[in-house]
């Protein structure tokens, strides 16, 4: 343990300056804001996102702040465990590879949540928390992979990064920050994430109880309450902590075209190349074959019968993009998971182990479709990875524009989608930062294109 650089990563939250940032960083923090903000507003939808709002206006008392979609008001603790768990509830936020989790659906609830405590927030003043929190989630996320050999939720590490972007707006000392963190980290989620994948849950990934434990441990510290050393202080690697502010680790993120395990996404675009190179149909098909890494095989290829099994399976997704040519919230949520056709394709579908993919994960993903069909043709994707994935095939704005309105469109309506979208490319400019928060309120506080 070296505090050191514990020190090292409170001067950047604390003395860092967005004008700085270079416009790459700061265009790519907005296309993070937007596309996170779209995966939490479509996950307010889901089952258990509707079960921890209600049970967060319930046993949360109070009028701090503000679950999204539903408006309704509760603590801060309340709100950022609501608004984690939507954020993650349909696993169609963006993600870092080396860290195999979600720091934007870490980072952003806690940020919602500060913003309405500091009254003055301002739109950049947002976007500099939620940089620092998206900088210091990987950073805590490649420690604590590195440090633990069981593989953890992401939330074990995201209430760290929350803590700090949430310290950053709420003005704490140094010496608070520093037991914020540290009390982030000892009460944060330890997960065992291949136990959630083998037994699907709606804990998911662990984001909403990493929230909640981000909020609370910045409310405690600052009234006193004392924390462990922080994980920065445990880097085996001086260079995560000593390239902040120089290296960018924003701009190595994937994000998400299908609301399915980013595992299962290879073969998901594997079983697509196929069809648009063959002009397969769907009643064609006799059997599929996925050869991937061993931890892909380890999503499920039975039928789903909830969202959260339909997320964690391979055999699904590739299901229903091959019928609906999507995966998205409608084929994820019921009545679709119980599609006779689509479950007449899960159900030809088989996983076998690659060692070259295996060997290449967690740094590469990949996966081969083979395709035999009923006429006796076999067909072959080859190796394919996952859409917009850092560096080479990530979205144009055009494409999180789309994504955004597939997401949004059916909860808030068109004239929303439009002013979010706007608000967000305009969001430095904004005075005050939460606006985007009403925005994302009912339609009875919305008529006519304004905010009533």
């Amino acid at each position: 343990m070296n505090s050191v650089y514990t020190d090292r990563v409170l001067r950047f939250v604390q003395k860092f300056d967005w004008a700085e940032v270079p416009p790459a960083v700061r265009h790519q923090t907005q296309r993070c804001l937007l596309d996170t903000l779209g995966a939490l507003i479509a996950g307010t939808q889901t089952s258990p996102a509707k079960i921890v709002a209600t049970v967060a206006e319930r046993q949360y008392g109070g009028a701090e702040a503000t679950i999204l979609v539903r408006g309704s008001k509760t603590s801060a603790a309340g709100a950022a465990l609501a608004n984690g768990f939507s954020a993650n509830a349909l696993d169609i936020d963006d993600g870092y590879r080396a860290i195999k989790g979600h720091p934007g659906a870490c980072a952003l609830p806690v940020v919602l949540t500060a913003a309405e405590l500091s009254p003055s927030c301002t739109g950049t003043d947002f976007l500099t928390a939620l940089l620092i929190g998206y900088e210091l989630g990987i950073r805590a996320g490649l420690i604590r992979h590195a440090r633990y050999t069981t593989y953890h939720s992401s939330g074990s590490w995201g209430a760290v990064a929350g803590a700090a972007a949430a310290g950053r707006l709420l003005g704490l000392s140094p010496k608070a920050l520093r037991h914020a963190m540290g009390a982030a980290e000892y009460h944060a989620p330890i997960a065992p994430m291949m136990k959630g994948i083998e037994t699907p849950s709606m804990g998911k990934d662990g984001i909403g109880w990493g929230a909640m434990v981000a909020m609370l441990s910045v409310l405690m510290a600052k009234a006193g309450f004392t924390g462990i050393e922080p994980i920065f202080s445990d880097t085996p690697e001086p260079s995560w902590i000593d390239n902040l502010g120089r290296e960018w680790e924003v701009l190595n993120l994937y994000f998400k075209p299908y609301a399915a395990c980013r595992w299962a996404q290879p073969a998901v675009d594997g079983a697509l190349h196929i069809q648009a190179q063959t002009g397969l149909r769907p009643e064609d098909v006799s059997a599929i074959r996925i050869r991937t890494f061993e931890a892909a095989c380890a999503l499920s290829i039975r039928p789903p019968t909830n969202t959260e099994e339909a997320q964690y399976n391979i055999a699904f997704p590739v299901a229903a993009a091959l019928i609906d040519g999507e995966v998205g919230p409608r084929q994820v949520l019921p009545p679709r998971i119980d599609d006779a056709d689509i479950l007449d394709i899960l159900l030809k579908t088989r996983t076998e182990v690659v060692q070259d993919y295996e060997t290449a994960f967690p740094a590469r993903t990949y996966a081969e479709v083979v395709i035999e069909t009923t006429g006796g043709e076999t067909f072959s994707s080859g190796r394919m990875e996952p859409r917009w994935e850092a560096p080479d095939s990530l979205p144009a704005d055009g494409e999180l524009e789309s994504k955004f309105r597939w997401l949004v469109k059916p909860v808030l309506g068109e004239k929303r989608c439009d002013r979010l979208i706007s608000t967000v490319w305009d969001f430095e400019g904004v005075t005050d930062a939460a606006k985007l928060i009403r925005l994302c309120g009912p339609s009875t506080l919305f008529r006519g294109g304004d905010l009533w």
